[in-house]
């Protein structure tokens, strides 16, 4: 199957699943908490982070659609972050993937508790998984999340992204910024599709260093689309972090040599799963998806 179709298709079972799961459960919340919820959740997106559990469960010998409520989940925490990094607080930003923001829809006060009711229904699904998934191999896997998505990844890299603005450039601090705010949730993404499978160690370790690889590649390219990607493609404005003064690679490398990096690193992240045979096929095609995305 060509990779896009993969995508396509994986993505589209995860869009039914949110929709689905977000207009049965929180029925007795208020409607505008759950309207604002499902504004972010189905502005679209790649689904990259679900799909990446699903292949890597796959890639571990299971079938991805007997994980796809505990995947889902990763997307519902991106979609937090999302709207908490859009808030003035934050980076203030009016648009998101070419519709307003949802504080600028909903305000700061509903967008915030918004974000808040998605970080935590997101562990509930990921314990609501159905399907031949242990239940051991889920409480692995909800330790994984929490660690990826609390002060130790994603919310510790967005505390030195802010910290970082208008500071002298730092490689060290640019490379823990990316490696945590970024590929935390994406490396999460990656071992618990493995986790949820049960894979030994050999496997686990194999798929880290692929998602570790993978994450960082991801967030380099994003940092040369914010210069050079098309405004209408990314769904928002070209040039924001220079605006910001945001430390990204470009700022400190150059876009040619950023974008080395990021090849080296897909490079790296295929030669981690070189001992995996055909059932890897999809972690294979995202990689150099990745690589060569233009939003």
């Amino acid at each position: 199957m060509d990779i896009r179709e993969y995508l396509n298709e994986k993505s589209s079972l995860v869009n039914g699943c949110i929709e689905k799961y977000f207009t049965e459960c929180c029925t007795s919340a208020p409607d505008v908490l759950r309207e604002s919820m499902k504004y972010s959740l189905m502005a679209g997106g790649k689904r990259l982070r679900p799909v990446l559990a699903m292949a890597s469960y796959e890639a571990c010998g299971g079938k991805g659609a007997d994980i796809l409520l505990g995947a889902s989940a990763l997307e519902v925490i991106h979609t937090y972050s999302l709207i908490h990094d859009d808030l003035p607080a934050m980076d203030d930003d009016d648009l998101r993937r070419g519709r307003p923001t949802n504080h600028k829809v909903y305000g700061e006060a509903i967008a915030i508790l918004a974000g808040d009711g998605l970080l935590t229904e997101a562990f509930l699904m990921l314990m609501a998984n159905e399907g031949p998934v242990s239940r051991d191999n889920i409480l692995n896997s909800l330790k994984e999340l929490a660690v990826a998505a609390g002060p130790a990844g994603m919310v510790g890299g967005q505390v030195m992204d802010i910290l970082s603005e208008n500071a002298e450039p730092d490689a060290h601090r640019l490379e823990y910024i990316h490696t945590h705010k970024t590929g935390a949730l994406i490396r999460a993404s990656v071992r618990m599709g493995a986790l949820l499978m049960g894979a030994d160690e050999a496997k686990l370790a194999s798929l880290t260093r692929y998602g570790e690889c993978l994450g960082l590649a991801f967030q380099i390219v994003d940092d040369i689309l914010d210069v050079k990607g098309d405004e209408k493609e990314l769904g928002k404005p070209v040039g924001s972090d220079e605006g910001k003064n945001k430390m990204t690679y470009p700022s400190l490398y150059g876009i040619d040599s950023s974008m080395e990096r990021a090849e080296a690193l897909i490079s790296e992240a295929l030669d981690s799963i070189s001992a995996f045979g055909q059932e890897a096929g999809p972690l294979r095609g995202i990689a150099d998806y990745i690589i060569r995305r233009t939003h």
